[in-house]
């Protein structure tokens, strides 16, 4: 399905520029003449069998969206993988998932047993052993009408690789597309990676169904960067993580004149950075929810509004509290996953008696916006007692000097649950003053038990705090 809508819209714009990167701009036309010569390789040298399971993991170029284009094309299964993942990870998930075949870059990837090909460009591809099967010994069969995989992080101890049907894909790209308004005339900057929800689903086939173009970025979003790049695309739309508007905001850049909606996910986004951005740039950021099993949910189609994360998009039934009171996020999407391929049931698990996705968030609608307060599965047992993480960030980020905050769970030499917090500062602060300062403001037990002051939050590669990293310290 995906094939065909793919090829209907390119060649209906077949003169427009449909991507670019640093190196290359690929016109509609060209970009199915470049899809369609990797199809080739892919068919000859390779010499794939029938529904071929091939990952993709590169960083984003024009030349990644042709291997993706071309993977579908000859009837695969393109299972889309974070870059930034190790070889170690990624044998992981080839013997989890039984890929046939990976697409990447120039990394060596001799490790996993495989035999290197050349691809096109800039791309290379290892064809692995057909006979990797997972540890319990037998091959996950995909659904039928799966036609994309893509991966989440998850409560198994193991990436959790999401499968969707074509339709839900076309869905999620058609409603993003008529929700926010993307048109013909637009043109996308992405500085998320095409394998993240973020990109997948705001820039990847949105642009090719509308005419729009889509520019890709190399390397780490550093405001010049950001700027450069903004500058050569005369972007009209820009589309990151929290952090990229963070780096623009600590170094000043000027004003952006083309853009006209900037879309921030996958972590949330302070409402100061918010505000100064639109102080130094004139431009107010649009929030962006989203869950990776059912896609784009909401968006802030009042960009004046600095509170909330928008009103649902076409195709999203979503319910939570109202007046103020939270209660668990649920949902219904068209652009939904059907099940977890290496994770079978677990899925499944989380759809309720209404047939609603229960996201594990909670919040509530403010005039039809939706306002999240935290998450449900994320609360600290202390004790017996509860602890909600956001409710003890919020009271240290009142704390004089305090410039970020994560609170987690941690255990004690006990092993037992402890409530521990990361605090990034501006001025020296003292741990002792800190937890005086959330003792005065919540309840003995909510006061962490230990507090890390760092230079910086480590994060993952799409902008979100890491906690595993947290954890070590």
């Amino acid at each position: 399905m995906l094939t065909e809508i793919v090829t209907e819209h390119l060649r209906h714009h077949r003169d427009r520029v449909a991507v670019t990167d640093p190196t290359i701009d690929l016109t509609g036309s060209a970009l199915l003449a470049e899809r369609d010569a990797f199809a080739t390789v892919l068919e000859g040298r390779v010499g794939l069998g029938d529904r071929p399971r091939v990952g993709l993991v590169a960083p984003n170029s024009a030349a990644y969206v042709t291997a993706y284009l071309a993977v579908l094309r000859v009837g695969g299964v393109p299972f889309l993988i974070d870059s930034a993942f190790t070889a170690g990870e990624l044998t992981t998930i080839a013997d989890d998932c039984s890929l046939d075949l990976l697409i990447h870059d120039e990394r060596d990837l001799s490790a996993l047993g495989g035999r290197r090909f050349e691809g096109t460009g800039a791309q290379h591809m290892t064809a692995l052993h057909v006979t990797a099967l997972p540890v319990d010994g037998r091959r996950y069969e995909l659904r039928p009408d799966t036609e994309v995989c893509r991966f989440t992080s998850g409560s198994t101890g193991k990436p959790n690789c999401i499968e969707f049907t074509g339709d839900a894909v076309y869905r999620a790209a058609a409603n993003w597309a008529a929700g926010t308004g993307l048109d013909a005339e637009d043109r996308t900057a992405c500085f998320a990676a095409l394998s993240n929800g973020l990109a997948f689903n705001t820039s990847l086939l949105a642009t090719f169904l509308t005419g729009a173009s889509l520019h890709l970025s190399r390397g780490l979003p550093t405001a010049g960067r950001v700027h450069r790049d903004l500058t050569r695309a005369q972007a009209t739309r820009l589309v990151g993580f929290p952090a990229l508007y963070e780096s623009v905001v600590r170094r000043g850049t000027p004003a952006l004149a083309d853009v006209r909606v900037a879309v921030s996910s996958g972590a949330p986004l302070r409402e100061e950075t918010k505000r100064a951005f639109a102080d130094l740039t004139g431009i107010t950021i649009s929030n962006y929810y989203g869950i990776a099993e059912t896609g784009p949910l909401t968006f802030t189609t009042d960009p004046a509004r600095i509170d909330g994360l928008g009103v649902p998009l076409p195709g999203v039934d979503l319910r939570a509290g109202v007046d103020g009171e939270p209660r668990p996020i649920t949902v219904r999407s068209e652009s939904m996953g059907s099940c977890y391929l290496n994770a079978p049931g677990v899925f499944e698990d989380r759809i309720d008696a209404e047939g609603l996705y229960v996201t594990g968030d909670e919040g509530f609608l403010r005039d039809g916006a939706l306002v999240l307060t935290g998450r449900s599965n994320r609360m600290i047992n202390v004790g017996g007692r509860k602890v909600d993480p956001v409710e003890v960030a919020e009271a240290l980020r009142t704390a004089r000097g305090v410039r970020d905050v994560v609170v987690f769970e941690a255990t004690d030499q006990h092993g037992d649950p402890l409530v521990a917090a990361a605090v990034v500062s501006d001025e020296p602060l003292e741990i002792t003053a800190l937890r005086a300062h959330c003792a005065a403001r919540l309840a003995a037990f909510k006061v962490p038990g230990r507090i890390h002051l760092l230079d910086r939050i480590p994060a993952n590669s799409i902008g979100k705090p890491s906690l595993t990293a947290l954890r070590r310290l």
